[in-house]
């Protein structure tokens, strides 16, 4: 479905590493792989719901080591300045820089939080209007929406949402 959503835009990518990955794929593991592969600066983006569990991820402290990291805010939950509360295991390895807007870890690494579109976009959204048969236009491309219904994804079964395709 990634690769469907950006196929008609050169600026991005996609990667099956984590697919084929065995066992646990961790995004410390995710992370260093493209380091070794790519040797560029990686900037990690994550919603700020992930960002406030980031403490219950493997190493996560090595990540803000390895990356900058770049936090987004649905509406209701901007957080763009220095008020953007950090988890408290975090406030001693940054600062806020007020002359670049971000927080900065003791590696050099950087931590913005942005807000994104005001549409309140989330695949737990998509997948709740797909397991109740209503339309998904317009929050996702039509070639994903296709592949999703085809594939008979996120179908209520028994009160309960699935990511599996029927069989």
């Amino acid at each position: 479905m990634v690769r469907l959503a950006t196929k008609t835009n050169p600026a991005f990518s996609t990667s099956e590493i984590e697919l084929k990955r065995p066992g646990k794929s961790y995004s410390i593991d995710t992370v260093r792989y493209f380091q070794r592969e790519q040797g560029a600066l990686l900037s990690f983006i994550l919603g700020r719901d992930a960002f406030g569990e980031i403490e219950t991820w493997k190493d996560y402290e090595q990540l803000f080591f390895l990356c900058n990291f770049i936090v987004m805010a649905r509406p209701g939950f901007e957080e763009t300045s220095s008020s953007a509360p950090l988890p408290p295991p975090l406030t001693s390895v940054f600062r806020y820089s007020p002359k670049e807007k971000c927080w900065i870890h003791v590696s050099g690494h950087t931590l913005h939080f942005r807000a994104i579109t005001f549409l309140d976009i989330s695949s737990t959204r998509v997948r709740e209007r797909i397991g109740r048969k209503e339309s998904v236009r317009y929050l996702v491309p039509w070639e994903v929406e296709t592949y999703i219904r085809r594939h008979g994804l996120y179908q209520n079964r028994k009160g309960l949402s699935s990511s599996r395709p029927s069989t």
